[in-house]
């Protein structure tokens, strides 16, 4: 029996190079009160999944998105062991909203681009509040140390990151 296997045309493209991500993953360079994201990116068998392209957004720490000396955004790939890494500053909070990174993650073979929040800590946020209280905790990251956190994102699955439409 043979096995269908995605093509450019079926799925999410561009197929991209390792060069893609390079450099973009430091949204705080010289900051002293830097913090770090990591996390390993899995699929439904938690497999590990290489070259996924994470982008994140996000406020200064005045919970602001127009700051021309902090550039709010940034790009990184997973390693053959699914991780990534992210230095940035710890956001402040958006009007009605809780201290949040958002995420968009891109790979070969999806049909679509994903987007997801991290959140450092349960809040009442709009956003973490739709979804169902079962799975919220997914968008919580773990804090590992002072200034690192850890958010893990599985593409699919019975624990699968809760994904919101644009």
């Amino acid at each position: 029996m043979s096995r269908l296997v995605p093509t450019a045309e079926m799925t999410l493209g561009p197929f991209f190079p390792r060069e893609f991500a390079q450099g973009l993953n430091d949204l705080a360079p010289g900051a002293g009160d830097a913090i770090e994201i990591t996390g390993r990116v899995t699929e439904l068998d938690r497999r590990a999944l290489d070259n996924v392209i994470l982008e994140i957004w996000q406020a200064d720490r005045a919970g602001r998105f127009d700051n021309p000396q902090f550039p709010g955004w940034g790009r990184a790939a997973t390693d053959a062991q699914g991780n990534y890494r992210f230095r940035t500053i710890r956001p402040g909070a958006v009007a009605g909203r809780a201290p949040h990174v958002n995420f968009l993650i891109l790979y070969s073979g999806l049909m679509r681009q994903l987007q997801t929040v991290m959140f450092f800590e349960a809040s009442n946020d709009p956003v973490l509040m739709a979804v169902e209280d079962s799975r919220r905790s997914r968008l919580v990251a773990l804090r590992e140390e002072k200034n690192a956190f850890r958010f893990d994102i599985r593409l699919r699955g019975e624990d699968e990151t809760p994904f919101f439409d644009d």
